[in-house]
């Protein structure tokens, strides 16, 4: 007899699932670096990519003679999805009083809710993953410091625009790709919209402040986010979850099942998932709970396709 494993026994509520898999907090930006592509395995090996795409190799065959192989893609290292499950829980009272008001569905609000929560979390992790500069070879990454930081408005020394080409093209030199995403922490974007040099640049734009799509287009890359989500520790204070960091990079957003190119980095979603559990009651608070399952991991693929600056403000 076959045994059922934990996940075929679950039930499985179809639409309240349809909320959580289709719901996105704009304010999270993880995604723009570790864009999320769909995995069967709860566990496997990180596809890879060398410097197979840039090498020199004799492709001529003599007749007769066997066809020259290489191998595109590799795993030297292994992933394991993080099972992460929180559930929300509804008294009956509330319940009973929001169907009283119409429009309120108090079951999907509570969802999203369990949602915020749950990205919140992942985000933190893609955040923690980027900014590790131990994760980096010496040429793709710097510290920034004293007048050389972006925050620096007076002494003419700091220069944006000069760090971001530096940033990039140590991107190409390592993958052979310029750099099309670049990712500023909100202290960041505060202290460049005032940078005389970067004002200098847009003045004749008729703009007065540099939006991110108008710095994209000063960068010469296709995307410039800003990482404004916020998290509080246990005593309730606030901080930058993206901190005082600048990641410039190479993403390739056609996603694992194209195989890309070498790209920065993947977030890895169980298929399925996530998902909401039928609800169920329970009678020792008189409360409704909606169990939400998530099953993710991001990785880095390729760090070489990524840049990081560090301390880019004071």
């Amino acid at each position: 007899m076959t045994q059922m494993t934990i996940s075929a026994t679950r039930v499985i509520d179809p639409i309240l699932s349809t909320v959580a898999q289709g719901y996105k907090n704009s304010a999270l930006i993880g995604s723009a670096l570790f864009p999320s592509v769909p995995v069967t395995q709860r566990a496997g090996k990180i596809i890879q990519f060398g410097k197979e795409s840039f090498m020199t190799f004799d492709t001529a065959r003599a007749p007769g003679t066997a066809v020259k192989r290489i191998s595109i893609g590799y795993g030297s290292q292994t992933y394991g999805i993080v099972d992460h499950a929180l559930s929300a829980v509804v008294p009956i009272e509330l319940l009973e009083e929001a169907q009283a008001v119409p429009g309120i569905n108090l079951a999907s609000a509570s969802v999203r809710t369990v949602q915020d929560i749950m990205q919140l979390r992942l985000e933190i992790d893609q955040a923690t993953l980027a900014t590790t500069a131990g994760s980096y070879q010496a040429a793709n990454k710097t510290t920034l410091s004293g007048t050389s930081q972006w925050s620096d408005l007076t002494t003419g020394v700091s220069d944006p625009l000069k760090d971001i080409e530096v940033a990039k093209d140590a991107v190409r030199q390592a993958v052979g790709q310029r750099a099309n995403t670049v990712v500023l922490g909100a202290a960041v974007l505060k202290s460049m919209v005032q940078h005389p040099k970067i004002i200098d640049r847009i003045k004749y734009t008729g703009r007065d402040v540099p939006t991110p799509e108008l710095l994209a287009s000063l960068f010469g890359v296709s995307t410039v986010v800003v990482g404004d989500a916020i998290s509080a520790d246990e005593a309730g204070t606030f901080s930058d979850i993206w901190g005082k960091f600048v990641i410039v990079a190479y993403t390739e957003q056609s996603g694992l099942a194209d195989m890309g190119r070498p790209t920065y980095g993947y977030t890895y979603q169980l298929s399925g998932y996530p998902f909401v559990e039928t609800p169920h009651y329970d009678y020792t608070t008189r409360s409704w709970l909606y169990d939400v399952s998530d099953a993710v991991k991001p990785v880095l693929s390729c760090v070489n396709a990524g840049y990081l600056i560090s301390a880019a403000v004071a």
